[in-house]
């Protein structure tokens, strides 16, 4: 069990541990030395940085800064830039490591520490535990403030929006296409309309003036009724929203209608598929994905296979399985071909392509009819394995009989609170919310 990351890296209020100054210090220093145990940390090692427009984003660079100097690492300053730019920077080859400050689609009181190794891929979960364990076991010392100042690098960015260009096939396909983008006053800001505009699409902006404080407020991929009123009362084709860091995508049609991260999976699959590109007929989604993306995919011959939470999870077993699409309904998706996280600017323009090329993202949306699904978070004390529990198991057993192969049981635990998260999916909406508060009642009795 980690201590410290969570699904997405070291996340919690700005100034409060473990986001407090001493221990940002020291997992700078942590970083360092696991980078030299791994043989990356020798003469000329170098760390690069960037973060979103949170506030509190400069304070910890600099608190990271220190603590990698004081291992004798150098840090190099990307400033603000979405979390799948900075490893695409990575992924050039100039840096042993990575580290995005943001804390995604969180208000602006938090943020967090994303950690990349040099090919932009999330550190596995066994490399996180052994910082963990340098800071919170074995008594690493606060380097304290003042040790090192990170190089400028504001080349890194041009070189990720050049590598976005180069990726939309064909180039100018977007040409005439009206788009309302939605920023989040985050990373994307001053990304998105450069990219979308270049591409030829006629853009409008909400959520692109970022003071420190605004980022995710009322806006972005969380907060998607303000994109669909912009687009429906513009006229335009499509909506885009982005979170915080950029690192996800949700969308709106024309109609206004919610475009999430599985009918994105479908959409730009199928269009892959169609071209040659979706390596074994395959791609990856969630246990979390609604059933219809599976049965669907099925009638066009296309094999859905399924992670655990995470889009970190998610690569794995699209690397393990050398399949080049994956993602989950929150807009998080891969596309492993151009990337080695999600990247919210390259999904909307993939999907974009899919929309332009046929058939368009409404008719997509006409012929699609999600199963009901019943999410419940129940609050436990401990965490057992749910379906070997003596008396949780059989009711599991007995919900999932009752489905009867027409629906879906998944139970899981939060990665960073003290809940049992309790899914149940089918197409009766009556009998779906009665067996989750069946199952959900059995686990608050039992572990409550």
């Amino acid at each position: 069990m980690k201590r410290l990351f969570g699904t997405d890296g070291i996340r919690a209020v700005a100034g409060e541990p473990p986001l407090d100054p001493p221990t940002v210090r020291k997992f700078g220093a942590a970083l360092a030395e696991v980078l030299h145990s791994l043989g990356s940390g020798g003469d000329g090692c170098r760390v690069v940085i960037g973060r979103d427009t949170r506030e509190s984003g400069h304070w910890l660079s600099d608190a990271v800064v220190a603590g990698l100097a004081s291992r004798d690492v150098e840090a190099t300053d990307a400033g603000v830039i979405s979390t799948p730019g900075l490893a695409h920077v990575l992924q050039v080859g100039r840096f042993q490591a990575g580290v995005m400050i943001s804390a995604s689609h969180n208000p602006f009181e938090d943020n967090g520490l994303k950690v990349f190794g040099s090919q932009g891929a999330k550190l596995s979960d066994r490399t996180e535990q052994e910082i963990e364990k340098l800071i919170l076991d074995d008594g690493l010392a606060d380097p304290g403030e003042g040790n090192g100042e990170a190089t400028g690098g504001p080349e890194l960015v041009r070189e990720y929006l050049g590598h976005l260009a180069e990726v939309v096939a064909p180039p100018g396909c977007l040409a005439g296409l009206r788009l309302v983008l939605d920023c989040a006053n985050g990373s994307a800001s001053a990304l998105a309309p450069e990219i979308f505009r270049g591409q030829g699409a006629i853009v409008e902006t909400i959520g692109t003036d970022p003071n420190g404080r605004n980022i995710n407020l009322d806006c972005g991929s969380l907060h998607l009724d303000s994109l669909a009123r912009a687009v429906v009362d513009a006229g335009a084709d499509a909506g885009l929203a982005f979170d915080g860091d950029a690192d996800r995508c949700l969308a709106v049609d024309r109609k206004g209608r919610v475009v999430d991260g599985d009918c994105i999976l479908y959409i730009t699959g199928r269009r892959l598929k169609r071209d040659g590109g979706l390596r074994h007929d395959a791609l990856v989604a969630t246990i979390m994905s609604n059933f219809w993306l599976e049965e669907r995919l099925a009638a066009d011959g296309i094999e859905l296979h399924r992670a655990p939470v995470g889009d970190k999870y998610v690569l794995e077993k699209m690397t393990a399985e050398n399949l080049v699409l994956g993602g989950e309904q929150s807009g998080h998706v891969i596309f492993r071909d151009y990337a080695s996280t999600g990247d919210g600017i390259l999904t909307g323009l993939k999907l974009l392509e899919a929309h332009v090329s046929g058939p368009s993202i409404e008719e997509t949306l006409d012929d699609i009819e999600p199963y009901p699904q019943v999410l419940l978070n129940v609050r436990v004390r401990e965490k057992p394995d749910l379906r070997a529990h003596s008396r949780i198991g059989p009711v599991v057993v007995e919900v999932e009989s009752a489905l009867d192969g027409r629906g879906r049981v998944v139970l899981r635990y939060s990665g960073t609170e003290p809940k049992a998260r309790v899914m149940i999916e089918g197409k009766d909406p009556e009998s779906v919310n009665q067996l989750a508060t069946k199952l959900a009642d059995v686990i608050e009795r039992e572990l409550g």
